[in-house]
C-alpha cells in the first residue's frame, strides 16, 4: 500500500456537543483548504484567531486554526486543524465546506493509517493510538501510552537485530560448509542464540499482561440459586447493580458489569442460578447463563459456606464447561464462623470468603489479577493478540533453529526458520504486512485519528 495523494478530512473530536470542535484536514491540499475556509493561515505551529466561511463568504464560525506542514506533522502531510466550537450542526458545515474544496471524509483509523504509511510511527505505536483513546483503566492507559512512545517497538526491533546476527552467522557458516571448522558448533553462536531465546520468552511474557490490560478478563458468576452472586456483583461493582433477596431465582437474565479492578479491566457476569425449573422464564435465564459460561475466560462457583458443596453442587460443576477454569468460592464465612482463606481440594481451588461483609474480598481480587497475570509495574506496555500470536510464534521458531543447530541435523533448516522468526517480528511493527492486514487494524479506529 503506497502513501495516499489524496486529501482527508474529518471531525476529530467526539460525537455530541461539546465546548470545542476540531476538524482536522491532511493531504497535499490541505493548506489551500483551509486557507479558502479560515483565509491567510498563521506561521507553522502557532494559533491564529479566523472566521470559517462558508462558499458565499458568510460566516459559519469563528476559532482558531494550527497548521503543521509535512514532514513533521501527524501524519507526515500537511496537515491543518480548525477548533471552533462543540456543536455537530457547526462541525459538520465546516466538513462539508471541506469536502466542497476538494477533501473527501476520512475513512476510520486513516489518519492513523497515514501516519504509518509515511514513517511517523510503526503498526505496534499506531495501534497503541486505538489503545490509548479505548483503555478502560488508568493501568491500561499508561500502558497504551507506553507503547505509543515504542516500549514494545523498541524491544522488537532489538530482537530483530539480534536475529538479522545470527542469521548472517548460520548462512555465512553454510557457505564454507567444506571447510574443517566446525562454524554452527561455535560456543558463542550457541550462547547468542540461547540468550535471543530467553529475550523473546520475557518479551511474550509482557505482552501477555499487556494484552490482558487491553481486553481485560471475562468472570462469569455461577452457582445454584441464592448463594450470594448478586450480593458479589453488588460488592465488586460499589453499587446496588443486581436485585438481591431471599427468594431464589431472582436473578433470571445475565448481568455485566465492567469494573477497574486495581487496574484490571474486569467485566462480571452475574448469572441464574442452576438448577431445574419448570418455570419458562427462569429456564431462559438458565440456558443464558450456561451460554455465558462458555464465553467466560474463568469461573466462579459459589456454595453456602455454611453448609459446603452438596452433591448437586458437585453435579453442577461437573456440567460446566470442559477447558474453563472454575474456582469454588465458599460464602458467606461470617456466618459459617470460619475464617477467610485460600486453599486448595480436589484439584480445584477454593476461596472462603463473605460477600456481605466484605471479609476476604482483597483475597479473591488478588488471586484474580494473579490468574489474570497483571501486576502493577511501571514498565507495562499494551500489546493485541497478533502480537503476542507473533511472539509464539518467532518463539518457537527461534527455538526449532536451537534444537537442529545443537543436534547438528540439517543447518539450512535452521537457517531457514531464523528468516521466518525475523519475519514473524516484523509482523508486529509493519515492516511485513499485509493490506489486508492493515486494513483491518485501522478500520477499527475512530473516525479523525
Amino acid at each position: 500500500m503506497s502513501p495516499a495523494t489524496d486529501t482527508i478530512a474529518a471531525i476529530a473530536t467526539a460525537p455530541g456537543r461539546g465546548g470545542v470542535g476540531i476538524l482536522r484536514i491532511s493531504g497535499p491540499a490541505a493548506q489551500a483548504i483551509a486557507s479558502a475556509i479560515a483565509g491567510p493561515l498563521p506561521p507553522p505551529r502557532q494559533a491564529g484567531l479566523r472566521p470559517f466561511r462558508a462558499a458565499d463568504a458568510s460566516t459559519l464560525d469563528e476559532g482558531i486554526v494550527l497548521r503543521f506542514p509535512a514532514p513533521q506533522s501527524y501524519t507526515g502531510e500537511d496537515v491543518v486543524e480548525l477548533q471552533g466550537h462543540g456543536g455537530p450542526v457547526v462541525l459538520d458545515l465546516l466538513l462539508r465546506r471541506a469536502c466542497q474544496l476538494g477533501a473527501r471524509v476520512a475513512r476510520p483509523g486513516e489518519f492513523s493509517e497515514r501516519a504509518f504509511l509515511n514513517g511517523r510511527m510503526d503498526l505496534a505505536q499506531a495501534e497503541a493510538v486505538a489503545d490509548l483513546i479505548d483503555a478502560g483503566t488508568a493501568q491500561a492507559a499508561r500502558a497504551a501510552q507506553r507503547s505509543l512512545e515504542g516500549a514494545l517497538s523498541k524491544q522488537v526491533h532489538a530482537l530483530a537485530e539480534e536475529l538479522v546476527a545470527l542469521r548472517v552467522f548460520v548462512e555465512g557458516a553454510l557457505d564454507f560448509s567444506d571447510e574443517d571448522v566446525d562454524w554452527l558448533g561455535d560456543a558463542q553462536l550457541r550462547a547468542r542464540l540461547e540468550k535471543l531465546i530467553a529475550d523473546l520468552d520475557a518479551l511474550l511474557a509482557g505482552a501477555a499482561q499487556g494484552r490482558r490490560l487491553r481486553e481485560g478478563l471475562v468472570v462469569a458468576l455461577t452457582g445454584q440459586p441464592n448463594v450470594g452472586k448478586s450480593t458479589l456483583l453488588n460488592r465488586l461493582a460499589g453499587a446496588e447493580v443486581a436485585i438481591v433477596t431471599p427468594v431464589a431465582g431472582t436473578t433470571r437474565d445475565v448481568l455485566r458489569e465492567n469494573l477497574d479492578l486495581d487496574g484490571l479491566p474486569v467485566t462480571v457476569v452475574d448469572t441464574a442460578g442452576l438448577r431445574d425449573s419448570d418455570d419458562l422464564v427462569e429456564r431462559e435465564g438458565i440456558r443464558r447463563a450456561r451460554a455465558a459460561l462458555a464465553s467466560a475466560e474463568l469461573g466462579l462457583y459459589l456454595v453456602d459456606d455454611r453448609s459446603g458443596a452438596d452433591d448437586t453442587d458437585q453435579q453442577l460443576l461437573a456440567s460446566l464447561p470442559q477447558g474453563l477454569p472454575v474456582w469454588v468460592l465458599h460464602n458467606k464465612c461470617d456466618l459459617s464462623g470460619r475464617e477467610p482463606e485460600v486453599f486448595e481440594h480436589d484439584g480445584r481451588r477454593h476461596l472462603r470468603f463473605s460477600a456481605g461483609s466484605g471479609a476476604g474480598l482483597e483475597l479473591l481480587l488478588a488471586e484474580i489479577r494473579r490468574f489474570a497475570g497483571v501486576n502493577a509495574s511501571e514498565s507495562a506496555f499494551s500489546a493485541r493478540s497478533r502480537h503476542v500470536d507473533a511472539l509464539r510464534r518467532a518463539r518457537a521458531l527461534a527455538g526449532d533453529a536451537q534444537a537442529r543447530l545443537r543436534e547438528s541435523a540439517m543447518p539450512e533448516l535452521a537457517a531457514e526458520e531464523l528468516r521466518l522468526a525475523h519475519e514473524a517480528l516484523g509482523e508486529i511493527t509493519g515492516r511485513f504486512t499485509t493490506e489486508d492486514l492493515l486494513g483491518r487494524i485501522f478500520s477499527s479506529f475512530c473516525i479523525g485519528k
